[in-house]
Formats: C-alpha cells, sequence, structure tokens
C-alpha cells in the first residue's frame, strides 16, 4: 500500500469519530451555525497553518493551500466584525519536528477540501449562498482534485522512510482526534455527539 493508503487507513477510526461528533448537517441548518463552525475552524487554522508551513519550508507547495483567509472572508461576509475575528478563540499552539509530521497533519486538512465540496453546495442550497460565505468550503474549487493529487504524489515519496512514514501516521491521528476536541469544545456554540 501507498503511504496515502495507510494513513487513511491508520486514521479512519479518528476520522469516523470526527464526522459522527460533528454532525455538520445540524450544525450549519442556521446562519448563525454556520458562522459559529466557521469560527471554530478559524481558529485551529489559526494555529495549525504557521506550524505547517514552517516545517515543510515550500512556499510553492503549502501556499495556495492555506485556506485561514478564506475563513476571515466567510466570516465578515455572514456579518463577523474584523474586531471580533480578531479574537476569535484559538487552540493551544502546534509544532511539527519535520516535513513528515507536517504532511500528517495536512493531510487532514488538504483532505477536508474533498468532502467540502459536497459540504459547501449543501451550505449554499440551504442558505442561498453561491461564492461569497463559501470560500472555506470552495476551497481549489475546480483544481480541488489536481491539488489532491499533487498532494498525494508528495506524501508517497516519504514513502520507504520507517521514521517519515512513523510521524505521518502518528501526526495525521493526532490532528483529526485534537480538530474533533476543538470543533465539539463546549464554546463552539454547539453540542457535538459523543462520537
Amino acid at each position: 500500500m501507498s503511504l496515502h493508503q495507510r494513513l487513511r487507513a491508520a486514521t479512519a477510526s479518528s476520522h469516523q469519530g470526527l464526522e459522527d461528533a460533528l454532525d455538520w448537517r445540524a450544525r450549519v441548518a442556521t446562519l448563525p451555525g454556520y458562522r459559529a463552525l466557521l469560527a471554530r475552524f478559524h481558529g485551529f487554522h489559526a494555529a495549525y497553518e504557521p506550524a505547517i508551513g514552517l516545517a515543510l519550508a515550500d512556499e510553492a507547495f503549502w501556499g495556495p493551500r492555506r485556506r485561514f483567509a478564506a475563513l476571515a472572508a466567510d466570516l465578515a461576509h455572514l456579518g463577523m466584525p474584523d474586531a471580533e475575528i480578531a479574537t476569535l478563540p484559538l487552540p493551544s499552539a502546534v509544532t511539527f519536528a519535520d516535513e513528515a509530521a507536517a504532511m500528517g497533519a495536512l493531510y487532514v486538512l488538504e483532505g477536508s477540501t474533498l468532502g467540502g465540496q459536497v459540504i459547501g453546495r449543501h451550505i449554499g442550497a440551504v442558505h442561498g449562498l453561491t461564492q461569497a460565505g463559501l470560500a472555506y468550503y470552495r476551497a481549489h474549487g475546480r483544481q480541488t482534485g489536481v491539488m489532491w493529487n499533487a498532494f498525494r504524489a508528495r506524501l508517497d515519496r516519504l514513502s520507504g522512510d520507517p521514521e517519515a512514514e512513523a510521524a505521518a501516521l502518528a501526526t495525521g491521528t493526532a490532528t483529526f482526534d485534537a480538530l474533533r476536541i476543538w470543533l465539539c469544545a463546549p464554546d463552539s456554540s454547539a453540542a457535538c455527539g459523543a462520537g
């Protein structure tokens, strides 16, 4: 199996736990609920994106994958003042020891762009949004498949290095778990299931 396939298998339980706990359809059923979910994602990306970028040290690859600014734009479109966006809560700071660990975390964030296409269409239909307000979920738009394939190719270059593989697998699982905990925190303005 490729490293991508092993990462998918290794994180399957944590990924399912996130989906079960989150119940995204219920959270985005109202505009305030959708805005609260985006606010939580904003905090998570604020903590994780700089750490991933620092460990990858490859702006050409990493830059187009950042989605923090998209979250801020969506929140602003949904009526959240810039001053409030700037003071949204953040999880604890994270660091990644190397590229392999960062790629494990990025597997979670970049993988979310695939399901995000479906979620974004649902949110758009429910709330009458087209472009504005959906930048985070639209992610790479028509380039989502191309971007995902490029990510997988880079991830799979780590195959054959047991330490790199172990780091990617461990960080991928830890990132799914951290995201579930963060999105379902008591102050996230929505109840999550036990997952």
